[in-house]
């Protein structure tokens, strides 16, 4: 089959190497670098299986910015162009989505469409109607940053919001690409399958908030965190899992994703949806004060990546601590070797570790690294089990 994917990002890349083991892939975007790393086979996105696939695995992927050579003949187009949260509507800007299918649709208006992009609740059945076309389907996206390729060769589940023929071929071709068998498969509806994507991360971060706000209680209370959790996880309906108190939940997915479906939620009562939003922001407020507390004036942030492996900072909850410690009367210092440049809002970025642990009064750190080990006194962290 020939396929096209829109955008190179963790989404678009990842899927696009599945799907390009056995098929015909075009992997198209803006960015020209982005397209010369790829037929470079050099991994613009830090992500391990996807540079080791790119570097040594057969594939039949290239990449272009040319729309006629990307969907003139292509078969089946997936769509995966970021869809921020915009605060001034209380939605998902999806601006990127209608723009690609209007250039998808005047070069080729037979091609299956599959949209991988997060979407608002209802939004697939009103792209139907606004282009005229039955053929546009949505298949949520279930990736971790830094482990994209990985999720999607062990995915935990697919799901297809098409029940007929079309479906149940698209799901086949993410089945042959994957290494897990046994892949549990759902087909659904579309807005059931967008409200899947949306209440799977809100669950997801209602369980970081859980676990946070028992670690704040911990603090105040002068109780060891690490053996509250233990014994709250041996309950097997509980699980030793995703239980690692933080600095909040943050990334690409799960403060947009929250936010989103709980302005889904206008006019329909609810208490927890609100609370898991506003439960980050606490949360943070918290441990800012216990920062303050502590009357060092020279603070240092290690990392301002979420994630082990990434090199992706957007929307961390780290910085949502660094914005309120700036309305202090403090130094703030951060250590990042990710990123190039200097300065970061007008604050120092310094690449040199030690000189960074020596500077620091102390060093505020979301997940602890060994390479700290040698300033262990200086570290204020909430992380109990050196796991993302």
């Amino acid at each position: 089959m020939k396929i096209t994917v829109v955008g190179i990002g963790y989404v678009g890349l990842s899927n696009a190497i599945l799907l390009a083991q056995n098929h015909s892939v075009t992997l198209i975007d803006i960015v020209s670098d982005k397209v010369d790393l790829i037929n470079e086979r050099k991994s613009p996105i830090q992500d391990t299986y996807i540079a080791e696939y790119l570097e040594s695995v057969k594939l039949d992927l290239h990449a272009t910015m040319d729309q006629d050579i990307a969907y003139k003949d292509a078969e089946l187009v997936i769509v995966a162009t970021p869809t921020d949260y915009d605060p001034a509507t209380n939605f998902f800007n999806t601006k990127s989505i209608e723009e690609s299918i209007d250039k998808i649709l005047k070069v080729n208006n037979k091609a299956l469409i599959l949209i991988k992009s997060t979407v608002p609740v209802g939004y697939t059945e009103s792209l139907r109607l606004k282009f005229n076309i039955p053929h546009i389907i949505f298949s949520p996206e279930f990736l971790r940053e830094g482990q994209a390729l990985y999720d999607c060769l062990y995915p935990s589940r697919i799901i297809m919001s098409n029940k007929t023929n079309d479906g149940k071929r698209l799901a086949e071709l993410f089945v042959q690409g994957a290494i897990k068998k046994d892949i549990p498969i759902l087909y659904t509806d579309s807005t059931e399958a967008e409200a899947i994507k949306l209440f799977s991360n809100t669950y997801l971060a209602m369980r970081v908030t859980f676990f946070n706000e028992l670690d704040t209680f911990a603090v105040k209370h002068e109780l060891s965190t690490k053996q509250i959790i233990d014994g709250v996880s041996l309950d097997p309906r509980i699980g030793d899992h995703y239980n690692n108190p933080s600095f909040g939940y943050g990334g690409y997915c799960l403060p947009k994703d929250t936010k989103q479906l709980l302005a889904n939620y206008k006019d329909i009562p609810n208490n927890i949806m609100q609370a898991i939003v506003d439960s980050n922001e606490t949360r943070k407020e918290f441990l800012v004060k216990e920062i303050i507390n502590t009357k060092v004036k020279v603070i240092g942030i290690y990392r301002l990546i979420m994630k082990s492996n990434s090199d992706n900072y957007r929307e961390s909850a780290i910085l949502g601590i660094i914005e309120r410690l700036k309305e202090k009367n403090v130094t703030i210092l951060i250590y990042e070797p990710q990123i190039n440049q200097d300065k970061l809002e007008g604050l120092e970025i310094i690449k040199d570790l030690k000189d960074f642990m020596n500077k620091s009064e102390i060093i505020i750190a979301n997940r602890y690294h060994p390479e700290l080990e040698k300033v262990k006194h200086k570290i204020y962290s909430r992380d109990i089990t050196n796991k993302d």
